[in-house]
Formats: structure tokens, sequence, C-alpha cells
């Protein structure tokens, strides 16, 4: 599934050939996505000026002058940016024309993304109010952490992974973060100490940084705007690792599976 860094490298690709251009044309060959695709879109979008494109989350944010279209990529979403006429696949289920020429194309497989439309408070939308702080910007810190967590029994691994406290440090990346803090991902989340709590906050900024920079994690169902895989993972220091020599101190990295999920860690630097 595509993580924060991959929407991320995303939104940077698509960006600069479509922003200020006006929608020509909408073409919806599939509406039935996670929830169906507003029918009256192409009308909402008609001479439209796209106005900018923000991250919030997981979700990317379409500004224009009468409200914002929501996208989510799903489980195997894929955007990409078009500068000449290419027939459409089967799985290519959204077209944005825009009126220099180019046309966003949203591709989803399995079809567990969502392209939705607000015309109100973005803040007020049910998909976005309830979310945490982004883990980039500022007020995700060791005193929000420190109190997000102070009542909370669950492992610190689930807690970070939750988007009402934080968005966006998904599997892969909750694994690396715990690993460079030398935490271990079973530790429950209210017995970490402040300083506990800063070095995981300055880890998952890291570990997001690196990523986004290297473009996104190469998962088999993600690839950036230009069609391209992302590289963290050949950087990966313990996600699907299991057996292998920790990268930080040789000894083997163990897995278990927590609320359904891979949890890869080293018993050794992550003591419990």
């Amino acid at each position: 599934m595509p993580e924060l860094p991959e929407v991320e490298t995303t939104k940077n690709g698509i960006q600069d050939a479509i922003t200020g251009q006006k929608v020509q044309q909408v073409i919806i060959r599939q509406p039935k996505l996670r929830w169906l695709i507003p029918g009256d879109l192409p009308a909402l979008l008609k001479n439209q000026k796209l106005l900018g494109i923000q991250r919030r989350a997981k979700y990317l944010l379409f500004s224009f002058a009468n409200g914002t279209m929501l996208l989510h990529l799903g489980m195997s979403g894929k955007l990409r940016i078009l500068k000449r006429k290419v027939e459409p696949q089967k799985h290519d289920h959204v077209d944005i024309v825009f009126s220099n020429g180019v046309t966003l194309r949203y591709n989803d497989p399995r079809r567990f993304g969502c392209v939705l439309w607000c015309s109100g408070d973005l803040c007020e939308h049910k998909l976005i109010k309830h979310l945490g702080p982004e883990p980039l910007e500022r007020s995700f810190n060791p005193a929000y952490l420190n109190h997000a967590c102070k009542k909370r029994k669950a492992p610190i691994k689930q807690v970070i992974m939750d988007a009402k406290v934080v968005v966006g440090v998904g599997n892969i990346y909750a694994c690396e973060a715990l690993l460079l803090s030398h935490i271990h991902p079973l530790t429950p989340a209210n017995s970490l100490s402040l300083d506990n709590y800063a070095n995981l906050c300055k880890k998952i900024k890291i570990v997001l940084r690196k990523s986004i920079k290297a473009g996104g994690t190469t998962l088999k169902d993600f690839k950036k705007a230009d069609g391209n895989p992302g590289y963290f993972q050949q950087k990966l220091n313990v996600y699907g690792r299991d057996g292998k020599s920790c990268q930080l101190c040789q000894k083997p990295i163990h897995k278990i599976v927590q609320a359904g999920r891979s949890t890869f860690f080293c018993p050794c630097c992550q003591t419990l």
C-alpha cells in the first residue's frame, strides 16, 4: 500500500505538470472504487483551474476555486502524467485532461482507492477531521507524543501507526524508526520516557525524509508518477529481513505479528 512517502513522491511528481492548468475534460471509466466517484465530477471540474495540490496523510487534495477533489491511492493505486495520447488499459479508471494537453491518469487494479469531492470546509470532512498531526511538522514533537501516549498501554508500534495519533507512519516506517530508536515494538506506549519519545520523533522524521528523498519504498504495486519504482527498499535496515543480520549489530532479525501486520525487529538492539 502506498504510504506517506509514496504519496508525497506522487504529489511532487505531478504538481508541476498540471498546477495552474484548466480542466478540459474528465473521463470516468469505472466509478465504483472504494466509494462511488461523484457522477457530477466532470461538470464540477470543467473549465476549473487547478490552484494547487497538497497532501494530508495519504490523501492528495486538488484545490479548485469551487472545492477540493480528494484522491486516495488505496492499496494499489497509481497516478501517471501523460504528455501524449496513450490508450487506456484495463485498470485505468479516471482521466483528467488539462488545457496544456497533459492527462492525469488514475490506475487502480484493486479499486480500494477513492476520488471524492468536497465543496465545504475540508477540515470538517469525515475523512480528514479526525486525523492526527503530520509527522514532519513541528506539531509532532516529544511533548505531543508523550501526551498522546500517557494513557495508552498498547504496544508503541501500534500507537504510532494510529492515524488519530500521527498520520503516515506505515508498517515499514514504524519498524525502521523503532530499530533506530532502540525501542522494542511490544513496549507499552505509556512506559517510555520523554527522552524515548524525543528519539522516536526524531527517527520517524529521519526515516520518512530519507524515503521521500529516495522516491518512496519499492513494493510490488508502487510506482512513481513517471512509471519508475521508488528505491528506498534497498536501504531498509530491518523490514523484510527476517533471519538476516541486523545492519546495526549483525545479530539475526526476528519477525512477529502485531494486529495482523508483520513486525521486524532486532532483539539485541531493541530489548523489551
